[in-house]
């Protein structure tokens, strides 16, 4: 026999089935155009946001058509984990790769842990359990199993508002987009890579130049930054370099290191020597290219 759900408890659960799936969605779609626009490069990192792309799709369609307690709970249990994946990169990195603070991070985690609230009540609503006090002690062990379950569901909902304090407290003590010191003196090497020679800082990275910018502006500001750190100082040229070398002054007393009239950046995304993870990324509004020397 069919349980009979009172109609605003109805209306409830429908709104809140209508929340997730739509969160579910926006966190797949943030995730999506992350991916898209900069984090499929990264190694490592970069499956990993492919595969929180699909499973969060994945799940806002089965639960969309089924309804289910059990979708929910695995959906804000996916939505727990991610926020979790978000804070261990922000404190302490994952796979060598350490993320700091961006608007697009915050809009994320703040739809992760709503996404976590709405399935975790959506489940526990849907586990209150219907079935009276019988005498039938196959009902009783079904109100049983609800109550086993319901308790299960609240645990849930308050690890949501337990997620909620943790990334409080991570926004406000995280690392930011850095304040770019004037810095001293940038010797700028070549290097070899897949048959192209690119222009490396002392240390063996990659040197990257922005579309958008000027021979005497950047446009990397803000968020901008903290991917794409900026190559400070007066440069001066490793051997067999062959290009005109200055500086522009970025405000503040900081000069930033250019190369035939680019701006120079690193990027957070080369976790290693020898990489070019960055060229060709459309990032920030612009296309980033890797910068090529003669030698």
């Amino acid at each position: 026999m069919s349980r009979r759900v009172p109609l605003p408890r109805r209306w409830t659960q429908l709104s809140l089935r209508v929340a997730g799936v739509g969160l579910l969605v926006a966190a797949g779609a943030i995730h999506l155009d992350l991916y898209l626009t900069g984090y499929r490069s990264i190694p490592t990192i970069g499956w990993m946001f492919l595969l929180q792309v699909i499973t969060a799709f994945l799940l806002a369609l089965t639960f969309a058509i089924s309804g289910s307690w059990a979708v929910a709970a695995m959906g804000a249990g996916f939505a727990a984990s991610t926020l979790i994946g978000y804070l261990l990169s922000v404190w302490v990195g994952l796979f060598g790769f350490k993320e700091v603070r961006t608007t697009a991070g915050i809009v994320a985690a703040v739809i992760e842990v709503a996404t976590v609230a709405v399935l975790a009540l959506y489940a526990v609503i849907d586990l209150n359990p219907l079935v009276s006090a019988s005498a039938d002690p196959a009902r009783r062990r079904v109100a049983g199993i609800r109550i086993g379950a319901r308790s299960g569901a609240m645990v849930v909902a308050g690890a949501s508002l337990a997620c909620l304090a943790v990334f409080g407290m991570a926004a406000a003590i995280a690392i930011g987009p850095p304040s770019v010191s004037p810095g001293g003196t940038t010797e700028l090497l070549s290097a070899q890579l897949k048959g192209v020679t690119l222009l490396t800082d002392a240390k063996g990275f990659t040197l990257y130049w922005f579309a958008l910018d000027s021979p005497t502006q950047s446009r990397c500001v803000g968020d901008c930054e903290a991917y794409w750190p900026p190559v400070t100082g007066s440069p001066a040229a490793g051997s067999g370099v062959a290009g005109t070398l200055g500086t522009i002054d970025r405000g503040a007393g900081v000069l930033q290191a250019t190369f035939d009239g680019h701006p120079l950046y690193r990027y957070v995304g080369d976790t290693a020597q020898g990489q070019a993870n960055g060229n060709g990324l459309n990032l920030n509004g612009g296309i980033w290219h890797e910068v090529t020397v003669t030698r």
